[in-house]
């Protein structure tokens, strides 16, 4: 091929850019999107705002497909598809905020000690986050199981506090290189309050946007914990619906022929999952960039 031909069928930097920061774009506006419609869906079910109601059985309308009455059709005893996919958010929801606020809570207060005061609290601590971080997750979970009646807020909880290592190490690195700035050591020389510097200066301007990024990673976690462990029986029991008991009770109709009663809410998985990962992962990009400007 020649010189000129093998140099055209390259992108050049300049395109390279215009097209990361293409994609950078729409993984940020497909995921805000996917957060915003759990958050409604969310309130529409708290709220009592569904299509139908998601328990009533309708013996006429058992399996069929979608229509203009139920427009994501109905399952094998006749209940509303779209109604059952709205309140299965309530599953995950409220148990993955727990997991994130134990997580975010705990990885704030453990960085800020060993970032803040490292000569004081860095060997404890390490210690501390060196056996969290050595925990088995996936046998820990079963051990909830185990224990516990299923509840997805125990094991949410159990996820959030092996979660914690991650939060504080990146807040106890972000904090090692502020401390040394100017601005910081001129702030305590001058006397402001440590509790201030920390609250202002640290976390809230340059802390917010890593708990942000966590928090995304953390819910889109919780969501697939959430919807593995009602998939297995582990989980939200029937009737009360959720995504991964509705794939569960569903899989035995797919070779049937009616593929929309699992695929359905198995493609609400995928979808609100890969949302929360690309979000997360556009919102680290932003802030790297921030942090070498």
């Amino acid at each position: 091929m020649p010189r000129y031909l093998e140099h055209a069928s390259e992108p050049s930097g300049w395109q390279r850019m215009r097209l990361w920061g293409f994609g950078r774009a729409f993984a940020m506006v497909y995921g805000l999107l996917v957060a915003a419609t759990i958050m409604v869906v969310y309130l529409c079910s708290v709220l009592g705002w569904l299509p139908h109601d998601p328990d009533a059985m309708d013996l006429q309308s058992i399996n069929t497909l979608p229509s203009a009455a139920h427009w994501l059709g109905t399952d094998f005893v006749g209940r509303d598809l779209l109604a059952r996919l709205m309140l299965g958010t309530k599953a995950f929801f409220l148990p993955g905020l727990l997991s994130i606020g134990v997580c975010l809570i705990g990885g704030a207060l453990l960085g800020v000690l060993a970032g803040f005061w490292p000569e004081r609290f860095s060997t404890p601590l390490g210690l501390l986050l060196q056996l969290l971080e050595s925990l088995p997750k996936l046998v820990l979970i079963l051990l909830v199981v185990a224990l516990f009646r299923p509840s997805i807020y125990i094991v949410l909880l159990v996820v959030g506090l092996t979660n914690i290592p991650a939060a504080a190490e990146l807040l106890r690195a972000r904090i090692s290189v502020l401390r040394r700035k100017s601005y910081i050591e001129a702030a305590i020389a001058l006397g402001l309050p440590t509790w201030r510097v920390i609250g202002k200066h640290v976390l809230w301007l340059h802390g917010r946007g890593l708990f942000l990024v966590q928090a995304t990673i953390g819910m889109a976690e919780a969501i697939l914990i959430e919807t593995s462990l009602s998939y297995l029986g582990f989980g939200v029991q029937e009737p009360t619906p959720s995504w991964g008991n509705m794939v569960a009770l569903g899989k035995d109709y797919f070779f049937r022929g009616e593929l929309w009663i699992s695929t359905l809410p198995a493609l609400a998985i995928l979808i609100t999952i890969l949302g929360f990962h690309v979000l997360g992962d556009a919102l680290l990009a932003r802030l790297e960039e921030r942090s070498a400007a």
